[in-house]
């Protein structure tokens, strides 16, 4: 079918983080040589100078802006088209941890696009892996005072003050603009953001940087953006088998799990939108108008918008996290 959508994989693309490591090749046979520490696995994106390319079918090469720019609504859904043109609106990570991430915060739209021409970032997270001591911090434990922050923050007690889980495989969290966050060491996670790079660290544990020096702060910047209402950001979901259920439903994206070992068929003339499957576990082949790919644990796929139809056959237990726009 010769210039007919199909479903698009990407390649990865692999960041050094200070606080990464080389979970990423064990859980998901990702080769990231030469760097040492990869903390994250970009596997689909479209900001500017990590822009993913396409690795399968005739469209192999091509990068993501480019077959937008080209296949507009038929790629990404009419309605999504209109509202973002040319950009992607989303970027899918995995993450490793052996260090502690800073404490930080992201700003909405409105706050980014003022200062940055950019997205906010709106995110949530899937952990795929966590050591018997991981921690997330994310939230506070009850409305704070901007002065009682600062004088936490300036005595590097900011820990104090915010909601802190032991976490493990499975575990979901939804963390809007605005919440005082930070992934502890130990996790595998699964990332799915607005498409953003806007990050402001509060705390960094006063490590230094890769360069050895400490790594630059934003307090200032963070102090009217936060939220300092209480807030458990952790999402209560019960496992249906063979059944979507639902994770995370925002203006930004909405996010089923899929865990199945049963053919599925599904159809998706509800959303005008593209639809992205992460593996988290095990494989399954999906067939669609056309032809049939293959996809496994650690990979990501892009649906196009024009695919309504399609069946999912597992090989054993299949685990995907499902997104699209409504």
């Amino acid at each position: 079918m010769e210039n007919v959508l199909y479903p698009l994989k990407f390649t990865p693309q692999f960041k050094e983080r200070v606080w990464g490591g080389q979970r990423l090749r064990s859980l998901f046979n990702k080769n990231f040589d030469p760097l040492p520490n990869c903390g994250e696995s970009w596997e689909l994106s479209s900001l500017p100078g990590n822009v993913s390319v396409v690795s399968n079918g005739f469209l192999e090469g091509n990068n993501l802006a480019e077959i937008i720019e080209v296949y507009m609504g038929d790629l990404v859904g009419e309605t999504v088209y209109e509202k973002h043109g040319n950009n992607f609106p989303l970027l899918f990570k995995l993450l490793d941890t052996v260090g502690d991430l800073s404490i930080q915060v992201h700003p909405d739209d409105a706050v980014a696009r003022i200062r940055h021409q950019s997205n906010g970032k709106n995110e949530m997270w899937y952990v795929i892996h966590a050591e018997a001591d991981a921690e997330i911090i994310a939230g506070f434990k009850k409305d704070v005072a901007k002065e009682e922050y600062l004088f936490h923050l300036g005595n590097n007690k900011l820990k104090e003050l915010l909601n802190v889980y032991n976490v493990q495989q499975g575990d979901v969290f939804y963390i809007p603009a605005g919440q005082v966050h930070a992934i502890g060491s130990g996790i595998a996670l699964c990332e799915i953001q607005q498409s953003s790079d806007i990050t402001y660290r509060l705390y960094d544990w006063d490590r230094p940087g890769s360069d050895g020096k400490p790594r630059k702060l934003h307090v200032e910047e963070a102090l009217d953006v936060i939220d300092f209402k209480a807030k458990d950001n952790r999402v209560s979901y019960e496992s249906q088998p063979n059944e979507a259920v639902k994770l995370a439903s925002s203006p930004y994206f909405t996010t089923n799990l899929l865990d199945f070992n049963i053919i599925r068929e599904l159809d998706y003339f509800f959303v005008d939108s593209f639809v992205v499957y992460v593996c988290m576990d095990g494989a399954c082949r999906i067939e669609f108008p056309g032809g049939e790919e293959f996809l496994k644990k650690g990979e990501t796929i892009l649906l196009p918008a024009s695919i309504k139809n399609l069946v999912l056959l597992p090989e054993g237990q299949c685990r995907l996290l499902e997104t699209y726009i409504i």
